[in-house]
């Protein structure tokens, strides 16, 4: 007698609900965990709070979207980071839905469900999506790109191109990785008959004009700062190194879809041979340019992003891992076939459980244990709130001022940038990397400088004490992590300069 669970029901008679019921599930998970376990704001979202504060057109970091986003979302629950945690979750929630409604239109909706299911499993979309910025933003932009993409160029719908040209423009304001993603559809319209007629419209060069409106502001602060959106070539003085590179990049994307990977030899027919009782998932065949465009995207961001990486020397593929595999899961459904055997049910469940759990699980104990190990400092450990509120404190008390700027230490300064009062943050470089203040400004109006203290003095760092060469160290400032283990107390040594009389 075959067994078919609920789970395998739900998939074939409601799969819209299954989606948003698994959707959902992950969503809050990584909304729970960073508000439980982080005292500080993963990755760099201080720096992209600090960037955003400003409102600039654009900055060295890339076009602004990102950046403002933040800044809307961190004013808007009183400059508390759960307002970025909670713009992260949108993020991800339409990126799925876009994946879906894509699987739903070539393979149906109960394989588009198992294809979501698969590539939920990819650790790009866990802890990382939670450290909201251009990456993350770009991640549903690219998705509504793949799915409108296919509307207009494999289907000939006119609406659309519409619909096409917005996503294009919000790209372009999100990642300096924009141009190429964007070209991978046109390429791909131009290499095959269907999207060579589709794209010969005058549909296309309409939404071409809107693309061209959204971007102009950005565009033409691009042309006046000097900004190069494109990278010089590369130098291959070394190419064994490159290839090897290239390899280490693509080892790292195959174990970011270890999930699927697990998932699918396990249900593969000469590993799991009871296909004679297990639950059959149908779809109609599939036509054969869509076949093409899944396996196109869930294989050329992936190489080109990670040879661009290999190429230019950046720890991930460009992109991102999450835009990378974004079609992993459905490539896999569309290679399955169109009977898809669901065998070994209660173990596929327990395997993708632990898959989607397994992350969460991993940032616990590293929050909790890595500290007694003598790990590496982890950001988000610490106390964002009681440095920032500290700093700013102490400023008013000496001046009588609202602190208005903070330099020094990147790190601990974008910190001190999230507090009450919002100072400016100078880094490094000055006007080139922030316009928005000068070193002059900065003498002019005070500010605080900090730095990481390498003793009870707290005497600064040689760059620090070469660009600030009147300050006064003050005493350090301890802090607790929320688990401090075998790490010392985090001091940070820190100096006053005070505002110039008018």
């Amino acid at each position: 007698m075959r067994f078919t669970s609920l789970i395998v029901e739900l998939i074939r008679a409601r799969p819209r609900l299954m989606f948003w019921v698994v959707v959902l599930f992950q969503a809050a998970l990584w909304l729970i965990v960073p508000l439980m376990l982080y005292r500080g704001p993963p990755g760099d979202v201080a720096t992209v709070l600090a960037f955003g504060r400003e409102y600039q057109v654009g900055t060295d970091l890339g076009p602004p979207l990102a950046f403002w986003l933040a800044d809307i979302a961190f004013r808007a629950t009183g400059s508390h980071i759960v307002g970025v945690y909670l713009l992260a979750q949108p993020c991800f929630i339409v990126t799925f839905n876009a994946l879906y409604l894509l699987g739903r239109a070539i393979v149906g909706g109960p394989q588009a469900v198992i294809a979501v299911l698969l590539t939920l499993t990819v650790t790009a979309f866990s802890s990382p999506g939670i450290a909201f910025g251009p990456e993350v933003l770009a991640r549903p932009l690219f998705a509504l790109v793949l799915l409108h993409g296919w509307q207009a160029i494999g289907l000939g719908r006119r609406s659309a191109w519409f619909a096409l040209s917005i996503e294009a423009g919000l790209l372009l304001l999100t990642t300096v990785n924009a141009p190429w993603l964007l070209l991978l559809p046109l390429a791909f319209g131009l290499f095959t008959a269907r999207g060579r007629r589709n794209l010969a419209s005058f549909d296309p060069l309409l939404a071409l004009l809107v693309i061209v409106a959204l971007v102009l502001p950005w565009s033409i602060w691009v042309m006046r700062a000097g900004f190069r959106v494109l990278p010089e070539l590369p130098r291959l003085n070394d190419p064994a190194a490159v290839a090897t590179a290239w390899g280490w990049q693509i080892a790292g994307l195959l174990l970011a879809m270890t999930g699927i990977v697990v998932l699918t030899v396990l249900n593969w027919g000469r590993v799991a041979r009871q296909s004679d009782d297990a639950p059959i998932v149908f779809r109609a065949p599939v036509d054969a340019l869509a076949r093409g465009y899944v396996f196109f995207f869930a294989l050329a961001p992936a190489l080109i992003g990670s040879l661009a990486a290999a190429l230019y020397g950046r720890d991930q593929a460009v992109g991102g891992a999450g835009i990378a595999l974004l079609m992993s899961g459905l490539a896999v459904v569309v290679a399955t076939g169109d009977l898809v055997h669901l065998r070994h049910q209660l173990l596929l469940r327990k395997v993708w459980a632990f898959a989607v759990v397994a992350p969460a699980l991993a940032v616990v104990a590293s929050t909790l244990f890595l500290p007694w190990l003598g790990g590496g400092e982890q950001s988000t450990a610490l106390p964002a709130s009681a440095i920032g509120k500290f700093f700013g404190e102490s400023f008013e008390r000496r001046t009588n001022r609202p602190l208005q700027a903070v330099a020094g230490d990147p790190q601990l300064a974008a910190l001190i940038g999230m507090s009450a009062s919002r100072p400016h943050l100078l880094l490094d470089g000055g006007a080139a990397r922030t316009p928005w203040i000068t070193p002059e400004q900065f003498s002019a109006s005070g500010g605080v400088v900090v730095w990481r203290a390498a003793d009870t003095i707290g005497t600064p760092p040689e760059d620090i004490a070469r660009r600030f060469p009147d300050l006064v160290p003050e005493v350090p400032r301890a802090f607790e992590r929320l688990v401090s283990g075998r790490q010392p107390l985090l001091r940070i040594g820190w100096a006053i300069v005070r505002p110039k009389a008018p």
